[in-house]
Formats: structure tokens, C-alpha cells, sequence
């Protein structure tokens, strides 16, 4: 009966910051506006995609448009938020991240925002994502070896003390990887 009432309230407090964080998550973005886009505008993000140091010129020549043309829509792409940034992408391997893992945490609906935020914070933290499921919290962190995995998961990790549950795998081989959306 007691643990019934502790499930009860954990799931009411889970729940509750939930709505509370996609409350609050409407006020800063535009749920449900989308910016349509053409069979060009799908072109233009295949070739930035694959290589983002393309120039206007170059892709005006595979696509037949002027240069001013194609800054016109990559401006239009960015203004709308369809393009987010343009970035590299670092091998982490060649810069002595050696282990890559993924862990599951949970940790109480009260503190979900807090440790979101300071585990994203952590410059060993690729990516936090909030998920729906058995876990809260899905984190890639990347390391040098397996020392710093240990010094992460002792010191980082289990000192935030409203964590309930941690889960980690550790990455062997990669076949995929990809940042952003490939259209």
C-alpha cells in the first residue's frame, strides 16, 4: 500500500513537470509552423548537407540558379529555423575520445530541468535528450578512456543526489552516424 502510494505520487510529480516543461517550452517556440519548401530548397539542404562549405556559385551551377538565387534561400532557410547552423563535425577518436557511451538516467520530476542543465553543462556530455519511456534522461558522453568514464560516473554523475537510476552502455562499434536531418 505504501509503495503504491509512492508510485502514485512519483508519476503525479513526473507528469506535472512534464506539462510544466512543455509549458513553458511553448512560450519560446512556434509549435506548428512550418516553412514549406520546394524541391529546390530540398537540393540546396542535400548539397549543404553533405558538404556545408559549398559556396552560392557552386550550388547555383548543379542547380541551374543564380548565386543570388541561391543566397536568397539558404537567407529564407536560416530565417525560418530550417537551418539551424552551420558547424564541423570533429572525430572524436582523433582528438583522444576514445569511449563513447550512452546512458538511461532517472532522476526526480522535480529536479528533471536542474540535472538536464548541468549534465549538459558537463564538456563531457555530447548530448541530453529528455525521453519518453522507462527512462528520463538518454546522454552520449564521450571521454579518453576508461579512467575518465569512471571519474565521470563517480563524480558527475552520482553526486547529483535526486538521481534514482543510471543505466550505460558502452559504444563498440560505430556503423551510422549523422547530425541533423538527411532529406
Amino acid at each position: 500500500m505504501v509503495a503504491d502510494f509512492f508510485d502514485i505520487r512519483r508519476t503525479y510529480l513526473y507528469c506535472y513537470s512534464l506539462v510544466k516543461l512543455l509549458y513553458n517550452s511553448k512560450k519560446n517556440h512556434t509549435w506548428g509552423v512550418y516553412m514549406k519548401i520546394d524541391d529546390i530548397d530540398r537540393k540546396i539542404l542535400q548539397l549543404l548537407t553533405e558538404n556545408g562549405r559549398l559556396s552560392y556559385a557552386d550550388i547555383g551551377k548543379q542547380l541551374n540558379l543564380s548565386r543570388v538565387a541561391v543566397r536568397e534561400r539558404v537567407h529564407q532557410l536560416m530565417n525560418h529555423g530550417v537551418i539551424e547552423k552551420f558547424s564541423v563535425v570533429i572525430n572524436s577518436e582523433k582528438i583522444g575520445k576514445q569511449v563513447s557511451a550512452f546512458f538511461e538516467v532517472d532522476c526526480e520530476p522535480a529536479y528533471l530541468v536542474e540535472v538536464a542543465q548541468k549534465l549538459a553543462d558537463n564538456p563531457s556530455v555530447a548530448s541530453c535528450y529528455q525521453m519518453t519511456g522507462p527512462s528520463t534522461l538518454h546522454m552520449h558522453v564521450l571521454v579518453d578512456d576508461f579512467t575518465s568514464l569512471e571519474h565521470f560516473i563517480n563524480n558527475e554523475l552520482y553526486n547529483l543526489e535526486c538521481i534514482t537510476r543510471v543505466e550505460s552502455n558502452i559504444l563498440l562499434r560505430r556503423f551510422k552516424s549523422r547530425n541533423g536531418l538527411k532529406l
